[in-house]
């Protein structure tokens, strides 16, 4: 009896232990924003392919729109800067789509620089599955002061 009462028990534990892809997903996602609020540049970039492209849209001078790529090297050198807590983007899910190894992630946010308001937007992301661990492949965003909730 205490056999299949140990059989069971551990087979319970996988299960609740398991994770869907789209909790994977979720989590690299979540990695990424917690690792910024952390000041933790290392945490940053293994969230990332090694090959990443990062972009935002914004304005020019004139004010047309433009999108304007950034670095990987730029981005988790500005980050690993910050104190705790300084960079602060809060996210809401609001759509992820998988097939295969690729996922698809469009998240609202706000940031939050100082514990001040700082812009909103929608991040992109593109992730990719490579030997069994996500990480985003791809990130495009808007920024705006207004119009945010």
């Amino acid at each position: 009896m205490k056999k299949i009462f140990f059989i069971t028990a551990l087979a319970l534990s996988q299960i609740s232990f398991a994770q869907t892809d789209e909790e994977k997903v979720v989590a690299c996602i979540q990695s990424l924003f917690t690792s910024m609020f952390n000041g933790d540049s290392v945490g940053v970039r293994n969230c990332f392919m090694d090959y990443a492209i990062m972009q935002t849209i914004g304005t020019d001078k004139a004010g047309k729109s433009v999108v304007q790529t950034g670095s990987l090297d730029a981005f988790s050198s500005f980050v690993g800067k910050q104190t705790k807590g300084v960079a602060d983007e809060r996210i809401k899910f609001d759509g992820i789509k998988i097939d295969g190894d690729m996922a698809m992630v469009w998240t609202p946010y706000e940031f939050y620089y100082q514990q001040k308001f700082s812009h909103c937007g929608v991040n992109s992301f593109m992730l990719f599955r490579k030997d069994g661990e996500w990480k985003i492949n791809y990130i495009i965003d808007t920024r705006r002061k207004e119009g945010c909730k």
